[in-house]
């Protein structure tokens, strides 16, 4: 009788006919993978949204400088509505950044986050403001570094849809983005007081902001915390009441959320008035309606505005050389800052703090505020914004190529014939479902 013959062995694609290995034969360790390189295709899949956003950036102001020169506008930014149009769009800005923070992610991340707020913004600033005035013995420079110091923390959640960063790197960036924004604001207002002395007179020049002096540093920021305490006065009053009344009336707690809405818009208008922009972004933290989708097309809104009025100053052109150096100083000075602030990180998670430095809507709207005092600072802010966006995209989209082919390129651990599989870990008496 004779015996059935075993099925041929296929060997694996691409590679020659092979002895099957005896049963009891330890099996032989696999070649480690070469390392994975980037395809161009996935550079240009994660390079595409930033670019896009600096795009859009660079078209809008050209609207904005073509319109000016046609129409011989030479001095917008000494116009009377000026300073209260940047003014609400700075504002605007400001209580978005905060509303959208997570607190429960910046708690967990508390020690992090301060050092960011304060050694971050304070060291990033004075690093950029020392490499200008040394490169360029201009005392108006000074001030500049303040203004591209922060994240801009609309950017950075737009990036954080496509980026594949761990949840404690994407809490860290949006908190760190989130609360920067508003200690630069203060910072620049009071760095401007500081130097326009050390400065001559410029005729072309505007008279500053109300109650941002030197002198009136104390009662300024006492009318600032003053809003905000007023802001979390009201919100804890009326969403009391409006729980109260929902319970009763869906009807009725809804009234109330719309008298929420427009007690915010007159706490708005009343920062704006006051330029009180600390209190409104600390207003952002405690007065929390359900606005996040309004505020995120009023902000969208904003950044288009603040790029045409960008252009509108424009006029003279782009300060190129100083642009550019602006530019790289601010993402060298983050890269060190982020560099000793998260030594204790991943080096994953600290790579992509080190590479996070953008710049958007909250530089746009201080060099239009600056516009007024320093004649000359959007022609210096604007390509630096460019330089600092350009600069976050190729590398975070190199950053984002490298991650994804490395995740595409890990092998699935797969049993040798004859060979058990990985055995399921042990259920664990206090785990819990989801």
């Amino acid at each position: 009788m004779s015996r059935p013959t075993d099925p041929p062995v296929t060997p694996p694609a691409g590679r020659g006919p092979a002895a099957a290995p005896a049963p009891d034969a330890p099996a032989a360790p696999a070649a480690p993978a070469p390392p994975a390189r980037p395809g161009r295709a996935g550079v240009v899949e994660a390079v595409l949204p930033s670019l896009r956003r600096s795009g859009l950036f660079v078209l809008v102001a050209a609207a904005g400088w073509v319109l000016a020169g046609q129409a011989g506008w030479t001095a917008a930014h000494r116009s009377e509505g000026y300073l209260t149009v940047a003014g609400a769009l700075l504002a605007v800005g400001l209580f978005a950044s905060t509303h959208g923070i997570d607190l429960r992610a910046a708690r967990g991340n508390l020690r992090l986050v301060g050092l960011a707020i304060t050694l971050g913004v304070l060291v990033k600033a004075s690093l950029i403001s020392a490499v200008m005035y040394l490169a360029f013995r201009e005392p108006a420079y000074l001030v500049l570094g303040v203004a591209v110091a922060q994240i801009d923390p609309l950017s950075f959640a737009a990036a954080r849809l496509q980026s594949r960063m761990s949840g404690q790197a994407k809490a860290i960036l949006s908190a760190w983005a989130s609360f920067d924004d508003p200690v630069t604001v203060l910072l620049t207002v009071y760095a401007a007081a500081w130097v326009l002395p050390l400065l001559p007179a410029d005729p072309a020049a505007s008279s500053a902001p109300p109650h941002t002096g030197v002198g009136s540093f104390g009662l300024s920021l006492a009318e600032n915390l003053a809003l905000a305490a007023v802001a979390a006065l009201l919100w804890w009053g009326t969403e009391r009441a409006r729980r109260a009344a929902a319970d009763r009336s869906p009807r009725s707690g809804r009234l109330l959320r719309l008298f929420q809405v427009l007690i915010l818009v007159g706490l708005g208008a009343f920062a704006v008035w006051q330029f009180l922009m600390l209190g409104i972004a600390l207003a952002g933290l405690v007065y929390r309606p359900p606005v996040a989708p309004v505020l995120d097309r009023l902000t969208q809104l904003a950044f288009l505005a603040a790029s045409f009025a960008l252009g509108l100053v424009l006029v003279g052109g782009p300060n190129l050389v100083p642009g550019v150096v602006l530019g790289l100083s601010a993402v060298a000075a983050h890269m060190l800052v982020a560099v000793v602030i998260g030594r204790r990180l991943p080096p994953s998670d600290r790579l992509d703090v080190v590479l996070g430095q953008q710049n958007g809507i909250t530089a746009v709207l201080l060099a239009l505020v600056l516009e007024r005092q320093f004649v000359g600072t959007v022609a210096v802010v604007a390509p630096a914004i460019v330089t600092v966006n350009l600069l976050h995209a190729f590398g975070n989209g190199l950053r984002e190529a490298y991650r994804r082919e490395a995740s595409s390129a890990a092998p699935a651990a797969t049993p040798l014939p004859g060979q058990p599989g990985p055995r399921p870990a042990p259920a664990r008496p206090d785990a819990r479902p989801g």
